[in-house]
């Protein structure tokens, strides 16, 4: 295995946020590679699971949060799918060592990677993409996504961590009955109903 693929693979770093932890200053860490489909995706350049793509290494994402301590509160991982990663831990691990905060945002798709990861997270955005049923697989163009989100799901609520439940509308593909739906299952659960997010722009940058 190369020193590469020890690596978490990242596309590029937002250095300033307010937005992507609520309550926090942030900077925001993408990780390249996504399985879903979705075709509203506002970051389609980081689907590919490509190593070839110009990567950040990580010893410069270290050194950006090492000149950002005391400014900064919290680093979110963010994609892409972070929890695609095997290396996403240890990635966490060394920023919440440097003293920040670590937020995860997640599609929840791998929901074994992603309860394993809770320990160390102090706050998840969680995407619900659709109602859980058919429509969730036809938009995700992904098998069984419905069923492994609401896996992760039950591990987040369990965890009992600060979080967020966000459905990104496209008026293209979602109906007002959806979130209906959504926040009905939702109540049903003892969660809390999702924050309705509208399309935007990409706001990666490399350093």
């Amino acid at each position: 295995m190369s020193a590469l693929a020890k690596e978490l693979p990242v596309a590029g770093l937002t250095p300033f946020t307010t937005i992507d932890y609520p309550g926090h200053l942030s900077a925001v860490i993408f990780s390249q590679g996504c399985p879903l489909r979705c075709p509203y995706c506002h970051n389609k350049q980081l689907l590919a699971f490509d190593r070839s793509s110009k990567l950040m290494p990580w010893r410069q994402v270290m050194e950006f949060f090492v000149t950002r301590q005391g400014w900064l509160e919290a680093a979110v991982f963010s994609g892409g799918e972070p929890t695609a990663h095997a290396t996403l831990a240890e990635a966490m691990s060394k920023i919440k060592k440097l003293g920040f905060l670590i937020g995860l945002h997640s599609s929840g798709v791998y929901p074994e990677n992603f309860a394993a990861v809770l320990p160390l997270v102090d706050w998840v955005g969680l995407d619900i993409k659709a109602p859980f049923d058919e429509k969730y697989d036809l938009l995700t163009r992904m098998k069984n996504s419905a069923a492994k989100v609401r896996q992760s799901l039950d591990s987040l609520l369990a965890a009992r961590k600060p979080y967020q439940l966000r459905l990104t509308f496209d008026p293209k593909f979602h109906h007002t009955n959806d979130v209906t739906e959504i926040n009905g299952l939702l109540n049903q659960l003892g969660a809390d109903s999702v924050v309705i997010q509208t399309l935007r722009e990409p706001v990666m940058n490399n350093l």
